[in-house]
């Protein structure tokens, strides 16, 4: 019998749990029998709009993984972890330092700031120590990173990489939400079985 799986889902910095990308995935790894749970960062459960600072949010994704894995007893190293944007950067911070998973699911990377790409060091500094499979699902006119600059960062994260470039889809993918979770389907189904 096939070991059970479980996923995480973080939210991106201006959003929540009930994120609509995050809804769907959520939907369709459920259909393949993933235990998925979607999670809220602190600061949002307090009722702040500013989120806190990486050490925190880390620390929220750590929490998180170890309650799905224990609530669904699901082995720590059985978790796909992801999100959109800063959730997703945060859940690839906490593996780089040791979070046991099987794989990351990085939607909407925000591998710079709009107009900022001097900033991208510090946002994939800690991608050589990611030695787990990774997705990258973003629009091709994302803001935060285009096609080209985020295939040539990822190419030293150390577990390999797959990338899925959603046409015309900005930061936000809006009313991209299908092609998103077809994407996180087909990449779990093709890398996990």
């Amino acid at each position: 019998m096939a070991p059970r799986v479980g996923a995480l889902l973080t939210p991106g910095a201006g959003a929540d749990r009930e994120q609509p990308a995050l809804v769907a995935v959520d939907k369709a790894l459920s259909r393949l029998g993933i235990v998925v749970e979607r999670m809220d960062f602190p600061y949002r459960i307090a009722g702040r709009k500013a989120p806190d600072r990486a050490p925190v949010l880390i620390d929220a994704v750590n929490q998180g993984a170890a309650a799905l894995a224990k609530r669904a007893r699901i082995k720590p190293a059985n978790l796909l972890l992801g999100g959109r944007s800063m959730g997703g950067r945060m859940c690839s911070m906490a593996v780089a330092q040791g979070l046991p998973a099987k794989g990351l699911v990085l939607i909407s990377y925000p591998l710079h700031p709009p107009g900022r790409p001097d900033k991208q060091p510090e946002r994939t500094a800690h991608f050589p120590d990611i030695a787990v499979p990774c997705l990258f699902v973003s629009g091709t006119r994302d803001a935060f990173g285009t096609p080209e600059e985020l295939a040539e960062a990822t190419t030293t994260v150390a577990g390999g990489v797959d990338h899925v470039w959603i046409d015309g889809g900005d930061h936000g993918l809006r009313r991209r939400d299908d092609e998103v979770a077809d994407a996180v389907v087909e990449w779990v189904r093709t890398r996990f079985g």
